[in-house]
């Protein structure tokens, strides 16, 4: 449970911002009515015109110009007012103003209280501030007030917005003072240059650190390091909706509206009869047949290991790339008042940095963990005083984590298909341009001071559908619409505008191949037995061909019927019966073929052949039937195909594309001019000879 104070700045230099300020505060709290609804909100405004509080009312004169809302459980009224700041009149005070929100909870909890205890200030700095009482300057004053804050558990945390350049250049006198409280109560202050950075500064709550693991590093059987181990960063997902019952009566106050769900398993004999938990086991799948598990057997094979972290060895660091790093980040640091382990842990890890190496270690972070990680130690020196030598440790995978992909290489490409030195040009600056941390200005969107837009989102329409339920989704904020949509100014429309130059589009003249005379044909008999039937629809696609139940290849609409099998899921025997279909068709159109008037389509189906043996990796199907196609090219007949093969320079799939292939792409090119058609000699008797398809025709003349 926390118990936050708001401390807010409405003087008259902060209306610029305090629309800002109000949305900021507003989105904390519709978290905290989401997920901390336990949570206690107090509110103190200084500048004001009127005065409201406390110590005004006991001491009778200082303290002017503040008013003070009492620390309640968090509810929608306070987002209300939040949402709705007034603007006040005169420059405030905001050391006063954390005096009165100080005594605020020392009046609410005393010594007593448990749990986390905040003060949040949000101002410019820009008002001046009273002088301190006699016989004591303004950092002791500050001082006092920081040591009754932590005797009482009191964190201080300060956002300090220098949203333009003159603010930026003054206040300095004030961001010490600040930074000198929360030095003190482990606070943070935070200097907000934009309305963004003010979302990420507001944290909801302060979040307790707790280990991982608490216990021994191995270095070897007689040398251990004692290391506590924490989460350093953790994605916080948006919050699963639970099922709700609207069936009990709305005027009934013991309704829970909880709904319970209870699961039966019914027999595939007869679907009336239970299955009791006894009888019921589970089972996997080795290929066809489901072999039964016990669950004694489950537990037995199941792998336990003794909690512990050992070293494994040392590496260089280049040989652990960045995208080998799994899950999130660890920190492990040594024990704390550990002198031993501190001295041991800052010499391993500046001799790791000194030789550019990292550490290799196996984890189990409880007794009897069923999964062991692998992972890497990455130093993390420290400069200040205090601050004591750490690492990283990021999961590294096992050989079967790892997905392999094979890219062919650019290097074999034309001259045509490289880009230019103008187009490398052009996107050199593209990628400058979109530089998030320019070396002349500060990063944007850090991690620490971006908050994520798409829980803002969430929880603010959560807040408005509890005060309406017919609310609609409401957009996005214009201030996180930021994170997702970057402003561009007019130099960087100019260098995006360079970039389309420079890539130009044009219209390419599609070559016509028979399926395409077929198709306009069978749309020219189709407007004319059909004149009223819309025709303006789109052609073919993709998920048309997945919806067809098509069983095999056939020889009207063979490449159609091919990519329709490839595309099925419901078994894995259609991608090699659309292979063997295909070849087949290939063949049956060069038997029956007269005068080359199947070579077109014969070719077609052949390109749609290799197309779909590399997407399915079947490389080795489409290469022995390429050798044996290549084989039966061999001679008089057939020689004009294998030229049109040539000419559209069909080869056998090689490892560039397919990496299970036993081709080198060198050979795959050289297999065409390597099987040069071999024309057998012609004779005078052979020459005269006429073709037997020729007589029959001449016979039907």
């Amino acid at each position: 449970q926390e118990s936050l104070v708001f401390v807010l700045d409405v003087s008259p230099s902060m209306h610029p911002y305090l629309h800002h300020v109000s949305k900021a505060t507003a989105a904390v709290l519709e978290r905290k009515l989401f997920n901390h609804k336990n949570d206690e909100v107090g509110l103190v405004l200084f500048g004001m015109e009127e005065t409201d509080n406390d110590l005004r009312r006991e001491v009778g004169e200082a303290y002017e110009g503040i008013v003070s809302e009492p620390i309640t459980l968090v509810d929608g009224e306070l987002v209300t007012k939040l949402r709705a700041l007034p603007r006040g009149c005169y420059a405030g005070d905001y050391v006063d103003a954390i005096v009165v929100a100080t005594d605020m909870i020392f009046k609410k909890y005393g010594d007593g209280k448990k749990g986390n205890k905040r003060i949040c200030l949000i101002t410019d700095a820009q008002s001046p501030i009273k002088e301190p009482m006699e016989g004591m300057s303004m950092m002791e004053q500050v001082e006092k007030i920081a040591e009754k804050m932590e005797d009482h558990g009191v964190r201080f945390d300060a956002a300090i917005l220098r949203m333009n350049e003159e603010k930026r250049e003054s206040g300095s006198e004030s961001t010490e003072i600040l930074e000198n409280l929360a030095s003190r109560t482990h606070g943070e202050v935070t200097t907000v240059e934009s309305p963004l950075c003010l979302f990420g500064a507001l944290k909801p709550r302060t979040v307790t650190p707790t280990t991982l693991y608490r216990g021994d590093m191995e270095m070897t059987p007689g040398a251990r390091i004692k290391v506590w181990v924490y989460k350093k960063a953790a994605q916080e997902r948006v919050p699963s909706l639970k099922v709700y019952s609207d069936k009990a009566p709305q005027s009934d106050a013991l309704a829970t509206h909880v709904v319970k769900m209870d699961t039966d398993y019914k027999s595939s004999d007869d679907p009336t009869v239970s299955i009791p938990k006894a009888q019921r086991a589970k089972g996997y799948y080795y290929g066809q047949q489901l072999i039964p598990v016990t669950p004694d057997m489950e537990l037995s094979l199941k792998f336990t290991a003794d909690k512990g972290v050992k070293l494994l060895g040392f590496t260089e660091a280049a040989n652990i790339p960045r995208h080998y790093y799994m899950k999130e980040p660890n920190l492990f640091v040594p024990e704390p008042g550990n002198r031993k382990a501190s001295l041991a842990m800052s010499a391993l890890a500046r001799a790791l940095k000194q030789t550019n190496m990292v550490a290799l270690v196996r984890c189990v972070w409880r007794q009897g963990q069923r999964n062991v990680v692998m992972g890497v130690l990455t130093p993390n020196l420290s400069f200040e005083d205090g601050i004591a030598d750490s690492f990283y440790f990021n999961i590294v995978p096992f050989a079967e984590d790892i997905r392999e992909f094979g890219f062919a290489s650019f290097d074999d490409r034309p001259a045509s298909q490289l880009p230019s030195k103008q187009q490398e040009e052009a996107t050199d600056l593209l990628v400058q341009m979109l530089d998030l941390s320019p070396s002349d200005s500060v990063e944007s969107l850090q991690p620490e001071k971006t908050s994520n837009p798409v829980l803002q989102r969430f929880y603010h329409f959560l807040y408005l559908k509890s005060l309406n339920p017919d609310a609609s989704v409401p957009q996005l904020d214009e201030t996180l619409k930021k994170v997702i949509e970057p402003d561009f100014s007019s130099e960087h429309i100019e260098k995006l505008q360079g970039l389309c130059s420079q890539f130009t589009l044009k219209t390419k003249n599609s070559t016509k191949f028979w399926k395409d005379r077929i198709e306009a044909a069978a749309k020219d008999d189709d407007a004319e037995a059909k004149p009223d039937v819309d025709t303006s629809g789109s052609g073919l696609s993709f998920d048309s061909f997945a919806t067809r139940q098509v069983e095999e290849v056939g020889s009207l609409n063979p490449v159609q019927d091919f990519q329709t099998l490839l595309a099925r899921r419901d078994s894995d025997e259609w991608v090699g019966k659309a292979i063997q279909g295909m070849k087949k068709i290939i063949i049956d159109l060069l038997d029956s073929s007269y005068k080359g008037n199947t070579y077109d389509k014969a070719l077609t189906c052949l390109a749609a052949l290799r197309s779909g043996c590399v997407m399915q990796e079947e490389s080795k199907e489409f290469n022995d039937f390429f050798r044996v196609l290549a084989d039966k090219c061999q001679g008089k007949r057939l020689s004009d195909f294998w030229d049109a093969v040539i000419q559209r320079k069909l080869t056998l799939i090689s490892k560039g594309e397919v990496s299970d292939s036993d081709v080198t792409e060198e050979a795959a090119l050289a297999f065409l001019t390597s099987r040069t058609v071999k024309e057998e000699p012609t004779t005078a008797e052979e020459a005269e000879e006429i073709d037997e398809m020729d007589a029959l025709l001449g016979e039907a003349v």
